[in-house]
């Protein structure tokens, strides 16, 4: 098929791989809400432990085991012609299949040895979230084949609306649930869902309609593969400093994983109350979305980048200053509002510095550097939570996002509106 025949096959399937994949990112965000690790998780492992290093791993792998291993994974996308395979026929065992095992976990174990329940837990959820990092390349990049850059932000905005919608919904039966059933069996039928509508999203995933690329990538060697990059990196210094903004801002990350923690332990909150804080956060996720994604159709993702690291220092100032839990609603609204941008403008943005060809590698640059910083992050924060407190903290983190701000704002071109003679002032 030639790249007309391509096209022609892109724009007369539009509307149906819209549809299933907004159906696909419906039926993900709602089971998510399920098992969150900013709320759920977290919960769950306060049972069992009360350390922020151990508390810690559960931010860390959300982060650094969804966002390292995509360097690793981008040559074997750049050389597969039908993207969709790799989060359909490996993202089932890789990403979908742990979050099911949830749930005979928890029944198996939850009553046991705290280590062993809290092990198992964290050894289950890092199998999700570095499977996930592992396959999402591929998933970005058949989204960027089959669903044009004209409609793309309206495209994520409005299917992460609709999610966060349906997240919105299951925040609130996960907090009925944890407050209607004793202990563990409130969490059993929260993983439950969450894995049911997991599977439901890769269902829909799976009817995605996607051509073969055009062209065929040159097999090289793995070495030669890393060998080529810091030349790739050399030639687009605006890719590289837009790269060292989000290491900035991932190491501003240290405190989100705490802020459920925080407001369990100091306020004494019982698990129906601090489960409601998620939908607080959906609902900020749910807000931010269609009008975040309308304004990345036009004005780029740089923007909501911006917009989203603002939002997340208010978030933590907020917590800084809370003289009671009630406020720590405003402070997940925030961060969900914040999640919702940055997770629509990093997964988008680096999209838009490459040629299709080599678009892979760059997502995966994009992606896995931040993400060594945004592993670090949370445990870094565990150990500053031991040495000084929760808002200490908050106040670290703040700074840096700020910091990372002024990286992003002022040394980093919106890479769609350039030309290619200001690609070559911008590099």
């Amino acid at each position: 098929m030639n790249t007309a025949g391509i096209q022609e096959y892109i724009e007369k399937n539009l509307k149906h791989n819209l549809i299933v994949n907004a159906l696909d990112g419906f039926a993900f965000w709602w089971g998510y809400s399920f098992y969150s690790p900013t709320v759920i998780l977290p919960v769950f492992i306060t049972h069992f432990t009360s350390n922020p290093v151990v508390l810690g791993l559960i931010p860390f792998l959300s982060t650094a085991g969804y966002l390292i291993p995509q360097l690793f994974t981008s040559r074997w996308v750049e050389r597969e012609k039908i993207k969709k395979r790799i989060p359909v026929n490996f993202g089932f065992f890789l990403e979908r299949l742990p979050v099911a095992l949830f749930v005979p976990a928890t029944l198996l174990f939850a009553n046991s040895d705290p280590a062993i329940v809290t092990t198992v837990t964290i050894c289950l959820f890092a199998w999700h979230s570095i499977g996930a990092g592992g396959i999402l390349v591929g998933w970005q990049e058949m989204i960027a084949k089959v669903i044009p850059t004209r409609v793309r932000g309206r495209f994520f905005g409005v299917t992460n609306f609709l999610g966060m919608g349906g997240g919105i919904l299951g925040a609130g039966i996960a907090t009925w649930m944890l407050g209607a059933f004793p202990f563990p069996i409130g969490f059993v039928w929260a993983f439950a869902l969450g894995a049911g509508f997991n599977l439901l999203s890769w269902f829909f995933l799976s009817l995605t309609r996607e051509p073969p690329d055009p062209f065929n990538k040159e097999t090289i060697s793995l070495s030669d593969y890393y060998r080529n990059i810091p030349s790739l990196l050399r030639d687009n210094p605006n890719f590289v400093r837009y790269i060292i903004s989000q290491v900035v801002i991932a190491l501003s990350g240290m405190a989100n994983g705490f802020l459920i923690v925080y407001a369990i332990q100091h306020w004494s909150l019982p698990d129906a109350f601090s489960a409601s804080f998620m939908v607080a956060y959906t609902v900020g996720q749910a807000v931010a979305n269609p009008a975040l994604g309308w304004l990345a159709d036009r004005r780029g993702y740089k923007l909501i980048l911006e917009i989203s690291i603002v939002l997340g220092i208010a978030a933590l100032l907020v917590a800084f200053v809370a003289p009671n839990p009630s406020w720590f609603f405003a402070v997940f609204f925030l961060r969900g509002v914040n999640a919702s941008g940055n997770y629509l403008g990093s997964i988008s943005i680096a999209m838009e510095f490459s040629r299709p060809e080599t678009r892979p590698t760059f997502i995966g640059l994009a992606n896995t550097i931040p993400g060594i910083a945004a592993g670090v992050a949370p445990l870094l924060g565990g150990w500053l939570a031991l040495e000084t407190s929760y808002p200490v903290i908050f106040i670290v983190s703040a700074v840096i996002g700020f910091m990372g701000f002024v990286a992003l704002h002022w040394t980093v071109k919106e890479p769609r509106f350039l030309s290619q003679n200001d690609v070559l002032l911008a590099n």
